[in-house]
């Protein structure tokens, strides 16, 4: 795409090469049914410009139209004489807007203006739309916690690139951060740990400081309240029935040997985790109740459940459990994963909302209605989709952004295998594979796809940014632009001509192109890089190699 430099890169833009002039009073008319893009056109054009605006009917600098013949999220942006925005909704004028932030260049991220200037920007004709219209990210907040303020950012940068949805890890092993009044030492006692694990999972540091915080049910809402304003759905996930050591130290009896759990503390490591919440009606009370406070905070048609990564030997040690699985006719004690799941996603869809889980998750006893994240690779998710299930495409190996961006051993903590900012990319949810299974009758739907990033190793919002930006902006482009424009090449002359600038001056600490710098590197700090061997299995790389 030659002209102007947007990322995501939009179906269609033409620029004939002339420009206008923003000018410092600048009149507004909005259409009643774009009402709600003004917070967004006043924090872009007020706050970060320093335009004063002077809302009018009728015709003005700055127009805001419904066009109901439009689709769901697309716009048409054109700048001439003025600007017009025309969409069927708000979340498509949102999309008009950032594209037209990134049209009038940096000084449209920074906070406040640096001086009083003339904004000149190219005339452009645009018409776009996303590819798929779930562009989500995964933000841990559970490993490390993250304060709201730092949340906010991160959503106003997601929003910046067209993503959608952030998927909110809010409990796990090492920490349940979300308030419930029902059950107060969820946060008394499952917020902080006494430590954590330096480095990866086999490290054998620990740094000795403890570590903890959570967000009051207000804070979340009001976390919820400015995502809508940028135009994004905030999903929580509290996961169950594995990674609940948090839960379980907080309330033994939630165990399936709560004569054990009495002693345990919210876990200082990370890895995968032996202990497993009972398949007791007791439970499964506890966490209707849990999610009926959720529920008065979120409000996301999708709650994920969790589901990865669940234990089952205390379950076969559980004389309880055994009984269980006996009475529902199961014949291995692996099936009372997906019954625990349905019993929640029945409670949920009979308060209207749906259930999303990880790909571990299956088989006949798991409501077709559920949504399945295929996260360990196609596989998991051509299954589902062939069970009736709809699918977001979220594989560790390609959309792990906590996993190391280039080969080598100076990488910050090197953990997983190498995800380049070219090779996230080249990235593709819809497979021949995927669109095989799609395309057989009775199939469920690909919604779309999820970039990951988990925080063992990102435990400050500067080393969010690192493993985040610029392989992020990357991702963006694969979920919103249409297959057939992407164009790695012009993806990278884009980044280096002018996204990298807007990042800068928004402050993201992204990665540099050509490596950490000298005080993003982790020395001393044991990493566990992985590779593919010729086989295809993974491997130990020792000496850092892709």
């Amino acid at each position: 795409m030659t002209g102007p430099e947007l990322v995501p890169a939009p179906a269609t833009l033409v620029a004939d090469g002339r420009g206008w002039t923003m000018p410092e009073r600048l009149t507004v008319s909005t259409h009643a049914e774009l009402a709600a893009v003004r917070p967004l056109l006043i924090d872009v054009l007020a706050v970060r410009l320093g335009r004063e605006l002077v809302t009018v009917d009728g015709a003005a600098d700055l127009v805001l139209h419904h066009d109901p013949t439009l689709d769901p999220e697309h716009y048409r942006l054109m700048v001439d004489s003025g600007v017009r925005i025309e969409s069927n909704g708000p979340d498509g004028a949102r999309h008009a807007l950032r594209s037209l932030q990134q049209l009038i260049g940096p000084d449209a991220y920074r906070a406040v203006p640096r001086q009083a200037h003339a904004l000149a920007l190219p005339t452009v004709r645009i018409e776009d739309g996303p590819r798929f219209t779930h562009r989500g990210v995964l933000l841990d907040v559970a490993r490390h916690f993250m304060p709201k303020a730092g949340v906010m950012r991160f959503i106003e940068l997601m929003s910046a690139h067209k993503l959608n949805l952030l998927h909110l890890h809010l409990t796990d092993d090492q920490g349940w951060r979300i308030q419930i009044h029902a059950f107060p030492r969820l946060t008394e006692v499952g917020s902080w740990r006494t430590e954590s694990q330096l480095g990866s999972s086999r490290s054998t540091h620990y740094d000795g400081t403890p570590h903890g915080g959570f967000y009051t049910q207000d804070d979340l809402r009001e976390i919820v309240a400015f995502a809508h304003t940028r135009g994004v759905t905030v999903v929580p996930e509290i996961d169950l029935p594995g990674h609940s050591q948090a839960a379980m130290a907080a309330y033994p009896e939630l165990a399936a040997l709560p004569e054990q759990a009495s002693t345990w503390a919210v876990w200082t490591r990370w890895g995968l985790n032996p202990h497993v919440l009972g398949a007791t009606d007791r439970v499964l009370d506890f966490y209707r109740t849990v999610l009926d406070e959720v529920l008065t905070i979120f409000d996301a048609p999708l709650i994920c459940l969790g589901g990865d990564e669940v234990p089952v030997d205390e379950w076969t040690a559980d004389p309880a459990s055994l009984r269980r699985a006996e009475e529902l006719g199961m014949s291995t004690v692996e099936e009372l994963l997906p019954w625990f799941i349905g019993e929640l996603a029945d409670h949920l869809r009979a308060r209207g909302r749906r259930t999303v889980v990880w790909d571990e998750v299956g088989g006949s006893r798991l409501p077709t209605d559920v949504v399945i994240n295929s996260w360990r690779g196609y596989r998991g998710g051509i299954d589902a989709l062939r069970d009736g299930h709809d699918v977001v495409v979220c594989p560790e190996h390609e959309v792990y952004l906590d996993h190391r961006a280039a080969p080598g051993l100076d990488e910050p903590v090197p953990v997983g295998t190498v995800h380049t900012i070219e090779d996230v990319y080249r990235f593709e949810p819809v497979t021949d594979q995927v669109a095989e299974a799609t395309s057989e009758s009775g199939t469920g739907r690909v919604l779309g796809a999820q970039a990951q990033l988990w925080s063992e190793q990102l435990n400050s919002e500067r080393r969010m940014d690192y493993a985040a930006y610029p392989r992020l902006s990357a991702f963006a482009e694969v979920v919103w632009s249409p297959r057939e424009r992407r164009d790695w090449h012009d993806f990278d002359r884009r980044l280096r001509g002018a996204h990298l600038d807007r990042l800068a001056a928004a402050g993201v600490e992204y990665r540099p192109l050509d490596g950490p710098r000298p005080w993003q590197r982790r020395p001393g700090v044991p990493g566990w890089p992985l590779r593919f061997d010729e086989l295809g299995r993974l491997v130990h790389a020792e000496d850092g190699a892709g």
